[in-house]
């Protein structure tokens, strides 16, 4: 499969995301658009919306640093902007929409960098959500907000506490905060995702643990336990999440449907590749899970399987298939990146 194919198979619309789209009168934005789902988010709208037998184009907005990435937005016909996010006189510029994704946000590379934190993940998302008050917002969070938690639990649910470690996760309440305080002020209609883990061929947990296995290094079981999705049915549960926007916010829990474990896995992985895995740590307790059981009931159980998403990212990497290059850490404890 080439990119490109797979990038289509990764944005083709749900009949969900169909009648969503069909059903949304005005624009569509994107923010944060250059990130790792930003794409397949913009097109699955933009083949949505050509569907519907309309004419308007998902407007995307990034930082585009990259000639490449840019050249890409550009190609797919998407109305394209470049800005800064965090810079209030750049957001003020930007078009008016009815129905805005916000996708922003900084991770990597921010351990010990609290002001950066601050700036890109609770400073920035007040910027946006005061500039587009009166449009209909679906902002992208993190399960990470909740707390560990036992796989005995079947995962934290969206009632569950919120006080895990770390700035990182930290900060993302502090970026669900912002949009909280907006609805509340504004009666802003507001859906707040907390994804937790988007998985395609070429970047994920999956595509992690598969290419450490490849690579014949011992697999970290320091996380013994993960969720994960296939993208397309991540975005698309995202898009549909739209309708239910309201104030105060919605908040979803998007995930798989089921809890692995991480041996399992890698063992999995191992028998496609014909080789033995080699593991280091011991798994802990508890880990960050979710419980998606609300979104599965609203839009459906996700269609692509675990078994499904473990056979083609085998075959992806066995082929010598292109990753991003960007490790999830989904190893990490303490919160940090």
């Amino acid at each position: 499969m080439s990119v490109e194919a797979l990038d289509r198979c990764l944005s083709e619309p749900t009949k969900g995301v169909k009648k969503v789209v069909r059903e949304s009168e005005g624009k569509f934005a994107v923010l944060g658009a250059g990130g790792k789902m930003g794409f397949h988010l913009s097109l699955m709208i933009q083949r949505a919306l050509e569907a519907a037998g309309r004419t308007d184009r998902v407007i995307t907005v990034s930082r585009f640093a990259g000639a490449e990435k840019l050249t890409q937005f550009q190609s797919a016909g998407f109305e394209v902007h470049s800005a800064d996010l965090s810079d209030a006189e750049q957001v003020a510029k930007m078009p008016d929409v009815e129905n805005v994704f916000f996708l922003a946000g900084i991770k990597f590379g921010t351990a010990n960098n609290h002001a950066l934190l601050k700036q890109m993940n609770e400073v920035m998302p007040r910027i946006v959500a005061e500039r587009y008050r009166e449009s209909r917002i679906v902002a992208l969070s993190t399960g990470c907000v909740y707390q560990f938690v036992a796989p005995s639990t079947g995962g934290s649910t969206e009632r569950s506490a919120t006080d895990p470690p770390g700035e990182y996760a930290q900060s993302c309440l502090g970026r669900e905060l912002a949009f909280v305080d907006n609805a509340r002020k504004w009666s802003t209609p507001t859906s707040l995702i907390r994804l937790n883990y988007s998985n395609e061929l070429r970047y994920g947990v999956l595509v992690d643990i598969a290419a450490t296995v490849l690579r014949r290094e011992p697999v970290s079981l320091d996380t013994g336990y993960v969720n994960v999705i296939w993208q397309r049915d991540a975005v698309a549960h995202v898009i549909q999440s739209l309708a239910h926007a309201e104030s105060p916010p919605f908040v979803l829990n998007v995930t798989g449907d089921e809890i692995l474990k991480v041996r399992d896995v890698a063992e999995a992985f191992g028998r496609r590749f014909g080789c033995d895995v080699r593991f280091v740590g011991q798994p802990k307790e508890t880990a960050w899970l979710n419980n998606a059981s609300l979104a599965h009931k609203l839009f459906g159980r996700p269609e692509t399987t675990s078994t499904q998403m473990i056979d083609s990212i085998a075959d992806w990497l066995k082929e010598g298939g292109e990753t991003l290059g960007k490790p999830t850490q989904f190893e990490a404890r303490d919160g940090d990146y």
